[in-house]
């Protein structure tokens, strides 16, 4: 499979690889960045090394389709944003997107994301996009609201809130 690069006016948004350790390290390691996230943190760069090679095992077999996003011109990692739980049958996949502090509350996200979700939408045709967030992450939650999500109180729990976006 191509991995396909998506392109926006500031940023560029490719396929994963080794090279990206570090920053993905930054991302898993700090308490902080991952107090919303359910794994565990990385306690050294072999711990994002193992990352990134299962990510592009599930990307090779197309079951996850994750960009990391890099501002341009620069190829640096500044996040992530993702297509997880992919099922090309149903036409449905859940989002997943992250960001390094230092590009936090630049606009960033709202870019990667409308280009991840139109790719989703016109490349891979799907019809529902979920995402789950867990109680507090307000952040996430107002990048879900400006894109049109809607909390789906049934399939929500105390300890994490299903948004659904019905393409």
């Amino acid at each position: 499979m191509h991995f396909p690069t998506l392109e926006t006016e500031r940023l560029q948004l490719r396929q994963l690889n080794l090279n990206d350790a570090a920053e993905v390290f930054q991302l898993r390691c700090d308490p902080e960045h991952n107090r919303y996230i359910d794994r565990p943190l990385a306690t050294s760069i072999n711990d994002a090394n193992a990352y990134i090679t299962s990510i592009m095992e599930k990307v090779n077999s197309e079951q996850v389709y994750l960009w990391v996003i890099t501002i341009k011109p620069d190829q640096k990692l500044a996040g992530t944003v993702m297509f997880m739980n992919y099922n090309p049958e149903r036409h449905t996949a859940e989002l997943g997107y992250e960001l390094l502090s230092a590009h936090q509350q630049k606009g960033i996200m709202q870019e990667a994301v409308t280009a991840v979700l139109n790719f989703g939408k016109q490349q891979l045709g799907l019809k529902r996009i979920d995402a789950c967030i867990e109680p507090g992450n307000e952040r996430s939650f107002a990048v879900v609201k400006k894109f049109g999500f809607s909390k789906d109180a049934e399939k929500s729990t105390p300890e994490l809130e299903h948004w659904t976006l019905l393409a």
